[in-house]
C-alpha cells in the first residue's frame, strides 16, 4: 500500500501544481521555497496606493522578479549562518516589532475611526486660531544685533529694504526675493517676530532690531489683508492626519498605563 502511495505522489503533486488554484496561490518557487502570490500582491498594492500607478501584469511581474531575488539572497545569508549572529537578530526583532506596531495601531484605528463631527471640531479650533488678519511682511536676518544697527541705519539714509535684504540677510529662504516672506498670519512666526510685526502700519519696518533663536531681525510691513481660513476640505487631510495621531499616540498611553514595567 505504501509503495502505490508513493508510485503515485509525485503524479499527484504534479497535477495539484497544475490546477489553477495552486497557480494562484504560488508564484515562483525557489529552491524548494514557496513565493506566495498573495505576497506579491500585497507589495503590489502598497506601491499603487503610494505611487497611485494601477497594478499591472508587467508591475507584477517585476515584484515577483524582485522578490525572487531577493529569496535568492536570504538563503544565501541563512546559508552562512547570518541570521544566528546576535546583531542580525536584533534587526529582525527590531522589523518584526514595526510591522506588529503597523498591525495593532491600523487595528485600532480601523475599528476608532475619526467621526465628521471630531473633523469639524478641529477645523472650527483652526480657524479660530488663525487670527484676522494676514500680513504681507519682509525681513533681513543677521547674526548680530550690530549688524542689524547697520542695516537699520542705511534704511534710515533712504536705502532700499528689498536691496539690503538681498545683500545681507542670512534667511536663504527669503533672501534672494528681498526678503519677501509673503502673505502670513501671525501665528506662522515665533511670538517675537510675530509680536513686533502686528505693531508695524504698512509701510514701516523696526527701528529696534528684533531678537529671536535663529538671529536678529529688521522687519518691514508691506501689507495687510483680512485673513480667510482655508476650507474645511482643502484641510481635511492634516486634520485626519493629526487626529489620528493623536488618537494613537492616546491608545499608546492606556497600553503604557496598564502594562507591568521593571528596569
Amino acid at each position: 500500500m505504501t509503495l502505490i502511495r508513493s508510485k503515485f505522489l509525485p503524479a499527484a503533486l504534479a497535477l495539484a501544481l497544475a490546477s489553477p488554484l495552486a497557480l494562484a496561490q504560488t508564484a515562483a518557487t525557489v529552491n524548494g521555497k514557496a513565493i506566495p502570490e498573495s505576497m506579491v500582491d500585497a507589495v503590489a498594492a502598497n506601491l499603487a496606493k503610494h505611487s497611485g500607478q494601477p497594478v499591472t501584469p508587467q508591475l507584477k511581474a517585476q515584484i515577483k522578479k524582485e522578490m525572487i531575488l531577493r529569496e535568492v539572497v536570504v538563503q544565501q545569508a541563512e546559508k552562512m549562518g547570518l541570521p544566528k549572529k546576535p546583531e542580525i537578530q536584533d534587526e529582525i526583532e527590531l522589523d518584526r516589532q514595526n510591522v506588529l506596531i503597523r498591525a495593532v495601531l491600523g487595528d485600532y484605528l480601523k475599528k476608532h475611526p475619526i467621526s465628521d463631527a471630531e473633523v469639524q471640531a478641529k477645523y472650527d479650533q483652526f480657524a479660530k486660531s488663525f487670527g484676522s488678519t494676514e500680513y504681507e511682511a519682509q525681513h533681513i536676518l543677521v547674526p548680530t544685533q550690530k549688524e542689524a544697527d547697520n542695516i537699520i541705519a542705511q534704511l534710515k539714509k533712504g536705502a532700499k529694504f528689498s536691496a539690503l535684504a538681498k545683500k545681507y540677510s542670512k534667511d536663504t529662504g527669503s533672501a534672494a526675493n528681498g526678503g519677501n516672506l509673503g502673505w502670513s498670519t501671525p501665528g506662522n512666526f515665533v511670538p517675537p517676530f510675530a509680536e513686533a510685526l502686528t505693531k508695524l502700519k504698512p509701510g514701516e519696518y523696526t527701528t529696534t532690531p528684533v531678537k529671536t533663536q535663529f538671529g536678529w531681525h529688521v522687519i518691514k510691513l508691506d501689507k495687510t489683508r483680512p485673513a480667510k481660513p482655508p476650507a474645511l476640505q482643502q484641510l481635511r487631510p492634516q486634520i485626519m492626519q493629526e487626529l489620528q495621531r493623536e488618537a494613537i499616540q492616546k491608545y499608546q498611553q492606556e497600553l503604557l498605563a496598564n502594562a507591568k514595567i521593571t528596569e
